[in-house]
């Protein structure tokens, strides 16, 4: 029995920390000092532990320490996180303007809201009860990921709504900006260029690299902020205006832009934006412009959306900071993942204070729309203030010895063809032991839904390669312990381990094959399909594009990947190797003929003898299939330990639901009857 004036000092601890985030985060004025928070929060840390039964969800102390996920859940999105039309001058606004008049049959003054265009990753917030449930990723506006456990370490963000005298929403679904601020971002930059890391290019991409970290840890020690300018689906509470939403959100605890403002008509919000444009310079953040909004939420539902952006709001773009330079040569970098990029190598010229050299050209389609070529006079600017780009050729400038670039038809570090996929911009290098793809391709190659070598992990897979160990997949199966003991810490019982998971792996699936030799457009799913239409690695191998197109879901582009692929004489020879070393897989069992065959099951919460990943795996090798979702469509959910709002819908639609323990015993039950 826990002491009663406990319970009501843990719940007094939190409820001040809580206060004092509010005081920080949101109106920036403390009321304590750092030392004072961190003593309190130890505090509780200390209760917490020495009574677990204690712990909530929304309580300060679980803004970290969630272990690291293997993958991120795939979130829709009840309401869609539309995209904005882009406007670049005064005239295209007042034209927005004009549009949204004649749509509403008005030729009254519109009232608009001017709010500062965040350069970061756009996130959607669920709160259920006024306690955090769920943070998503944008994604593709209908779909994001599910990082609801690196949402939780931003301090910005409560963990739960400040009530006060306020109404409690049942849902309130909240959408905002996740940012770096600028000082962070060039701490961050200092920090890993001390530990040898490639520095972040820009605030944005440090930002969106930060919050969709596997491991939350890494992101809480990152400097994000947040800012939230709308809301989704909310229940228990209305608006009449956006201006509306965006006083009231900070009385919950969640902070707004303060440089928000509410316009009279267009020529103001206009006028707000050159405001704007004049002081970017002097914030602590990244912003590209100005998002101006019809402040009027019927209004808004009037006017609606057309393709995936609403008619009621438009960003107007800062202008970038150009200048003239000639393109002296157009290299090809290749990338961790097969892509060729060109990039064109400039007489060096200063924009918006950076020197620029070099700026990427995409691909062969930008190359031939602009009509670059080596020797040409460009127009160069830094697109988003940070990344070097070429906006145009002066053609009246171009030299009589300009001339157009070639794409290499084999890879310039490695030699292998270079292949460009039908409907693909970027060509792709297919070598399976390219150099310049090396170490992205082990690390892929011993990950676990592929052949799962357990402790090979990125900094030990960076060694291999740098000392020469490991040129390709097979080297990994003559590695010696040798070797290995004289590697950066790599003790004799460690080096023995990874020997021993390299030798297990040899016992494989085709399918885990399939997906671990890294086929460009082959991912999980195709090489399940491939699998079990072809049985064989030795027939797939073989087959010409025609048959390959006769595949379920396997079109001319995919087709045409793997083709290439197995056409690659270092590919084939690798493969040999890999086989000659003794890698191998039991004669492939077609999925109808399995006994979980035509299930779908559906995990939720943690299960406590295994990953979800590994939990997927094992009903996939049973036949099933998985879902991310609930949906008419899944037959069983299995729910673990703290299974939150997926559980109760799966109650409500009536679906057959397991615990851990019953789940077990049917794994067990159907991997005994395959061994006998």
């Amino acid at each position: 029995m826990i002491p009663e004036s406990i319970q009501k000092e843990v719940t007094q601890l939190r409820e001040a920390l809580h206060y004092h985030n509010y005081r920080y985060y949101v109106l920036d004025d403390p009321e304590i000092p750092d030392a004072e928070y961190d003593r309190m929060m130890r505090h509780l840390l200390e209760l917490e532990a020495q009574y677990p039964e204690l712990v909530t969800p929304d309580s300060p102390s679980q803004r970290v320490g969630a272990p690291p996920l293997e993958s991120f859940e795939t979130v829709r999105h009840d309401l869609p996180m539309l995209s904005l039309a882009n406007g670049f001058d005064d005239g295209e606004i007042r034209e927005f303007d004009q549009r949204v008049k004649r749509m509403l049959k008005t030729d009254d003054l519109i009232e608009y809201v001017g709010e500062p265009k965040m350069d970061g990753l756009a996130i959607e917030i669920r709160y259920e009860k006024g306690i955090l449930t769920q943070g998503a990723t944008r994604g593709d506006g209908f779909m994001g990921e599910d990082i609801t456990a690196n949402i939780k370490t931003i301090g910005a963000i409560p963990l739960k709504l400040r009530l006060g005298n306020l109404p409690i929403p049942n849902r309130l679904d909240v959408r905002g900006e996740v940012f770096m601020p600028i000082e962070g971002f060039k701490k961050l930059n200092e920090e890993r260029e001390k530990e040898g890391q490639p520095p972040f290019a820009n605030p944005r991409n440090a930002a969106a690299g930060s919050l969709r970290q596997l491991n939350s840890h890494v992101t809480a020690s990152r400097p994000l902020d947040v800012y939230f300018y709308g809301v989704g689906v909310v229940d228990g509470m209305t608006f009449e205006t956006h201006w509306e939403i965006l006083t009231t959100l900070p009385n919950y605890g969640l902070k707004t832009n303060p440089h928000a403002r509410l316009c009279q008509g267009i020529e103001n919000a206009i006028f707000y934006f050159h405001e704007l444009e004049k002081l970017r310079e002097t914030f602590p953040y990244e912003m590209d412009g100005v998002v101006i909004k019809v402040n009027n939420l019927a209004l808004q539902r009037r006017l609606g959306e057309v393709s995936r952006s609403p008619r009621w709001a438009i960003a107007y773009k800062f202008p970038a900071s150009q200048e003239l330079t000639q393109i002296k040569d157009i290299i090809v970098q290749v990338g961790r993942t097969g892509v060729l990029t060109p990039v064109a190598v400039m007489k060096p010229v200063e924009v918006e204070g950076a020197t620029v050299s070099r700026a990427t050209l995409h691909n062969q389609d930008e190359i031939e729309r602009k009509d670059i070529r080596i020797g040409d006079w460009v127009i160069v600017q830094r697109a988003g203030g940070v990344i070097p780009e070429v906006v145009r050729v002066v053609l009246s400038k171009r030299p009589p010895d300009a001339h157009p670039f070639v794409f290499p038809s084999t890879c310039p570090v490695c030699g292998s063809p270079v292949v460009r996929l039908p409907g693909e911009a970027s060509h792709r290098c297919m070598g399976i032991s390219c150099p310049a793809q090396l170490k992205a391709k082990i690390f892929h190659f011993a990950s676990k839904r592929a052949m799962d070598i357990d402790g090979l992990g990125q900094k030990l897979v960076d060694q291999l390669v740098d000392q020469g160990l490991v040129k390709d997949f097979a080297d990994l199966y003559h590695l010696s312990l040798k070797e290995l003991v004289n590697l950066e810490r790599m003790a004799e019982k460690s080096a023995q381990n990874l020997l021993e998971e390299i030798e297990r792996s040899k016992q494989t699936t085709l399918p885990h094959f399939l997906y671990a030799l890294g086929i460009p457009l082959v991912g999980e799913h195709l090489a399940q399909i491939l699998a079990e239409h072809f049985g064989d690695l030795g027939v797939l191998m073989e087959a010409p594009e025609e048959t390959l197109m006769e595949v379920s879901e396997i079109g001319p582009q995919v087709a045409r990947s793997i083709r290439s692929f197995f056409d690659t004489p270092d590919n084939q020879g690798v493969i040999r190797r890999l086989r000659e070393a003794g890698v191998r897989w039991s004669p492939f069992v077609k999925k109808k003929e399995l006994p979980l065959a035509g299930e779908i099951f559906l995990f939720t919460g943690a299960l406590p003898d295994m990953t979800r990943d590994e939990a997927k795996a094992l009903v996939e090798n049973l036949g099933a299939q998985t879902a991310n979702q609930v949906s008419r469509k899944v037959t069983c959910v299995v729910a673990g330990e703290k299974a939150g709002s997926k559980l109760e819908k799966a109650k409500a639609m009536g679906m057959r639901i397991l615990t851990p323990e019953q789940f077990t015993t049917i794994i067990r039950k159907y991997t005994s009857e395959k061994k006998g």
